[in-house]
């Protein structure tokens, strides 16, 4: 008995050998199988490269340059370096010393003479308007030097240099990173001790923009919902021949240009348009009460409702053709 074991120990793995799947040339079917595939997998991304290429070239590089501009401006600080190291080393609330303004002097000559000093007032007027013009014409009188005392020198040409916002403004502009932008798009700045408030109410523009886009957001999208079910509906239950006719009719606005579409309501909507002239010829309205239909939210809305009028419809149509209509 126990020779018979040993016998059968030493045949079963030649045994389960002899009995295993393999492929023509004689490797286990399992390897071949499992290579296909790697094959299959890099063929399939060969394939598909050159649209992913193509969609990190134009879509996600261009992206992430946004987004990094978007919190990086080193417009500032890489041409007033002296100044910035300045910031740099004292800490938020020190007074312009003389070696701060010496600093100051000595960025403005050399960005006078590399002729980059309309860009460091640019980063400047991002934060505080209108101070461009305070560092151009500083840049045109410092392009000779600036003779000590600095501090004096400067403020003669200018007072404005003297305001502490400013200071404020530029120990912001110091860092290359900044979150100033995103300040600014919810209506919110920095006040001289870098403490974030609301801004000034002429410069409080963004909240009120997006209010408004999300209102229009809504009516539009109410709008097309009303117009697009009945439309959706008929296309479900209709029969084919004259579902068919009217899926047509949905689908022509896309073969008109966008550009075209848009022209086209002008041409109707505009004060000597075609629906005011029908409306004071069915004496509607008088020839001097012409309406303004264009260039304002009611064009909007309905240019608008115009344009995805078909997007609203063939969702809609998809999901009712599943729906049994008994």
């Amino acid at each position: 008995m126990a020779d018979i074991s040993a016998n059968d120990a030493a045949l079963a793995p030649a045994g389960r050998r002899q009995t295993g799947l393999t492929t023509s040339d004689g490797r286990p079917l399992k390897s071949a199988l499992a290579r296909s595939s790697r094959r299959a997998r890099r063929r399939a991304f060969f394939l598909v490269l050159p649209l992913l290429l193509f969609i990190l070239v134009t879509f996600v590089v261009p992206i992430g340059q946004m987004l990094q501009r978007s919190v990086k401006n080193d417009g500032f600080s890489a041409n007033m370096p002296q100044l910035s190291a300045w910031f740099h080393d004292n800490p938020r609330g020190t007074e312009p010393d003389e070696a701060a303004w010496a600093a100051l002097a000595a960025d403005l000559t050399a960005a006078a003479q590399a002729r980059s000093i309309g860009v460091v007032g640019t980063r400047i007027n991002y934060d505080m308007p209108g101070t461009r013009s305070l560092f151009t014409s500083a840049g045109r009188q410092a392009r000779g030097g600036i003779e000590p005392p600095y501090r004096e020198a400067i403020l003669e040409m200018d007072a404005k240099w003297g305001d502490p916002r400013l200071w404020s403004v530029m120990r912001e502009a110091a860092s290359p990173y900044t979150a100033n932008f995103y300040l600014a798009a919810v209506d919110r700045t920095r006040d001289a001790q870098g403490d974030i408030t609301a801004a000034p109410a002429q410069q409080q523009i963004y909240g009120k923009l997006f209010l408004r886009t999300f209102w229009l957001s809504l009516v539009i999208t109410a709008t097309t919902f009303l117009l697009g079910f009945p439309v959706a509906h008929l296309l479900a239950t209709l029969p084919m021949r004259q579902s068919n006719l009217l899926m047509i009719l949905v689908l022509l606005p896309f073969w008109t240009s966008l550009l075209v579409r848009t022209t086209a309501w002008i041409v109707l909507l505009q004060q000597q348009g075609v629906v005011n002239d029908v409306l004071v010829w069915l004496g509607v309205i008088g020839n001097n009460q012409r309406l303004q239909m264009i260039f304002n939210q009611t064009g909007t809305i309905i240019a608008m409702t115009h344009i995805l009028l078909p997007f609203m419809i063939l969702p809609l149509y998809s999901v009712m053709r599943t729906i049994n209509p008994s």
